[in-house]
């Protein structure tokens, strides 16, 4: 069995806020451990390309009697299941723990992070389109799809999730607890035309992946893919990030995620062509104009979904975006503006985009 290195960074001295944050979880895993809870892995959609991919996952306690795929939020039941936001975080990860990976006929043991998480780079080959990737922890097994991008695909889709694909009123902090913790989650609205206009897209440009980008935790990722699904998203890859503290700090960075996880992509695929779509309640207009400014020639278009006043009081307490949220159109490549998808779906024809 091949051991694969994780893609997650560590220090010599973690902040005093992750060393927190272990001692909670080590009393927390050995009173659960002594009521019988067993570790599991909760799958994520990895990604990549035909010699290397992207394992995503998370070690995490089950209790006694849990199966695999409920503690992957899988099967016939997941679906129907429908819980209040906050539920999705009384986790208990298992850290430093090995994982069993086993896809294209060969095997690799892949190590969790302090958080419980998997991120690891397999050396693998693959043909391009879907696989499955068999994970074991615990003498459970449960399947991870991936999705592997070929040679011959030339452009690609990253899509914001939180007021673009969903409302949820992010990122003023009461209202992003009341949403991502209170709110039922069969209660989040999704943004009208925005799943025609992906599914349009998919359409016109076939094999084409589309990933979804945000800076929720991955705590929520069970309930986004419920949600996807559920309204007739384009099935992608979901790269959200950790909400807890670092091994640098109390918080992460929102914006650094997502400009490191583009970063990231642009690398990871030298022939594609990107669509960056987000909305203007957050930072998205800023992170697409830097990336757009350091790579001019890897961003196709910049689709920005404009809130309406109302949301964006919600968002940041004034009725118009910030100003540095304005996108100037000569400042980058070509971009695009509408408040919903049906709009944006106009404005991507005229781009000769669909």
């Amino acid at each position: 069995m091949e051991t694969a290195p994780s893609g997650t960074s560590r220090t010599s001295r973690p902040h005093l806020a992750a060393r927190l944050e272990d001692r909670f979880n080590r009393v927390l895993s050995s009173a659960l451990g002594r009521r019988g809870w067993v570790p599991r892995v909760e799958p994520y959609t990895g990604y990549g390309s035909p010699d290397r991919v992207r394992i995503l996952a998370r070690a995490l306690l089950a209790a006694p009697g849990t199966h695999a795929d409920e503690a992957a939020e899988r099967g016939p039941d997941a679906e129907r299941r429908a819980v209040r936001g906050w539920r999705s975080f009384l986790t208990a990860q298992v850290p430093d723990v090995a994982v069993e990976v086993e896809l294209g006929g060969r095997r690799f043991e892949v190590r969790s992070d302090r958080g419980g998480y998997v991120d690891a780079m397999l050396e693998v080959a693959l043909e391009p389109g879907w696989h499955e990737a068999r994970l074991a922890l615990g003498g459970e097994v449960v399947v991870a799809p991936v999705l592997v991008v070929g040679p011959e695909q030339s452009t690609a889709l990253v899509s914001d999730i939180d007021d673009t694909i969903m409302v949820t009123a992010l990122p003023r902090p009461l209202l992003a607890a009341w949403n991502s913790l209170v709110l039922h989650q069969n209660a989040r609205r999704v943004v009208p035309g925005m799943a025609g206009l992906y599914r349009r897209w998919q359409a016109s440009h076939p094999g084409a992946p589309t990933f979804y980008l945000s800076t929720g935790a991955w705590n929520v990722a069970p309930m986004v893919g419920r949600f996807l699904r559920r309204h007739g998203y384009p099935v992608g890859p979901l790269l959200l990030t950790d909400w807890g503290p670092t091994n640098t700090g109390w918080f992460r960075s929102g914006q650094d995620h997502k400009l490191a996880t583009l970063r990231r992509l642009i690398a990871e695929f030298p022939h594609v062509r990107w669509v960056l779509v987000g909305d203007d309640g957050q930072h998205d207009p800023q992170i697409y104009r830097t990336i757009a400014a350091e790579h001019p020639d890897r961003v196709e278009l910049i689709a920005i979904r404009q809130l309406s006043p109302t949301e964006q009081m919600l968002a940041h307490g004034t009725p118009t975006p910030n100003e540095e949220e304005r996108l100037d159109p000569a400042d980058v490549a070509r971009t695009v503006t509408g408040p919903d998808g049906n709009v944006l779906a106009l404005r991507l024809i005229d781009a000769g985009l669909l």
